[in-house]
């Protein structure tokens, strides 16, 4: 077994624009060509991101998109390069399958925009499921506005409330204490096996407390994913009898398979201390592989730009701890699942090419690569067996 270890590190929905592909995705009834995170936030506010733009950050957005991004544009003193999807989404398990070396093989299933959003003999199990005469929602939403609108009417009914995306997935928020936290796991649990054989992605649990005019999400949000189509980079680690940690909603993401260790967070704030924890005591061979979701989810679905370029040059300190930290023979890859540009059209997700920096793997540029490249790269650096259709960019 190598002593050299590996740290992956996702930015949720940090895309720097330029996807070949991005015409045939949509927000809004709009396409997403011109979308560009990275480039966009620092058009609005220049980015100060020394550590991260010291490997190459500024770099790589000029060459997936051609975008300059104000504040950003150090010479690389890291590897970098820009990497492109070739599975058919921009969602969350779509982007990290992909980076684990596990392209999606099939198409997912989106619920239609339209009211209801789901088929009348789903919404009557789902309801069933929870004991309930019917289910609120059933369309697509913002989570924090339905809340706001329909969360007294849950509190009087005891009805879930259930709503989509343009996302493959079906969320259902109820009251922590009204519902109850783990009944609304129990709920989400059921419905996902139902809905997984019909690829929808995920289920996820959505509990808020409060009352009506101050209703708020809490940090227990849970995932429940349909399990990838084959061995990802985290199983053909743990069969190589390698520790691997997951950081934030990795384990979510991959149904638990592959996983040793879980390090949840009610924060991004919480993971990066496990992030940097681990920097001391991961063992020889390791791999860490963390999701660092708030860009996305308080950020870009919400369209703050301010609170996203905020939230980047607060990372940009823990990404700079964390080299500070690292040993010789360690690896650490800074990339991204998706784009969600907080200056575009509608809330959804960006169809965008992903950052890929690398640090204690020499000064070099990589050029344009797959998402799949990560994962082949990871594996050899730890001197695993080939990790699903990529190439080793090391």
């Amino acid at each position: 077994m190598t002593d050299r270890r590996a740290f992956l590190i996702v930015m949720d929905s940090v895309g720097i624009g330029g996807a070949p592909d991005a015409g045939a995705y949509f927000n809004d009834g709009l396409p997403d060509t011109g979308a560009n995170t990275l480039a966009h936030i620092a058009q609005a506010r220049p980015l100060i991101m020394p550590h991260l733009d010291a490997l190459g950050l500024g770099a790589a957005i000029r060459l997936a998109s051609g975008e300059a991004a104000p504040g950003l544009g150090a010479r690389p003193q890291g590897l970098w390069g820009t990497a492109t999807e070739v599975s058919r989404g921009k969602d969350t398990p779509s982007g990290h399958w992909e980076i684990a070396g596990v392209p999606v093989p099939w198409d997912w299933h989106y619920f239609p925009d339209a009211r209801p959003a789901f088929p009348a003999d789903l919404a009557q199990r789902i309801a069933q499921a929870a004991g309930t005469g019917g289910i609120l929602g059933n369309e697509h939403a913002s989570g924090t506005e339905i809340i706001a609108r329909l969360g007294a009417e849950h509190l009087r009914s005891g009805w879930p409330i259930c709503y989509t995306s343009a996302d493959s997935v079906l969320q259902i928020a109820a009251h922590e204490d009204a519902f109850g936290l783990d009944r609304l796991y129990r709920l989400c649990q059921d419905v996902a096996a139902m809905v997984h054989p019909m690829r929808v992605g995920r289920v996820i649990a959505r509990p808020f407390l409060g009352a009506e005019g101050s209703f708020a999400r809490t940090p227990n949000r849970r995932d429940y994913a349909i399990a990838p189509p084959g061995p990802t980079l985290l199983d053909v680690a743990q069969e190589a009898g390698r520790a691997t940690h997951a950081v934030g909603k990795i384990g979510d993401i991959f149904s638990h398979r592959g996983i040793s260790a879980l390090h949840k967070g009610r924060s991004d704030a919480d993971l990066a201390g496990h992030l940097l924890a681990l920097a001391d005591q991961a063992e020889p061979g390791s791999l860490t592989f963390a999701n660092f979701v708030e860009f996305d989810s308080l950020y870009g679905h919400r369209r703050d730009v301010a609170g996203y370029a905020a939230a980047l040059e607060w990372f940009d300190g823990v990404a700079g701890a964390l080299m500070a930290r690292l040993r010789p023979g360690d690896l650490a890859i800074f990339t991204a699942d998706h784009g969600n540009d907080p200056t575009w059209h509608g809330t959804d997700h960006t169809r965008e090419r992903v950052p890929v920096l690398g640090w204690g793997c020499g000064v070099r540029e990589i050029g344009q690569v797959g998402f799949a490249d990560i994962a082949a790269s990871v594996a050899a650096h730890l001197r695993l067996p080939p990790v699903g259709p990529g190439r080793s960019f090391l």
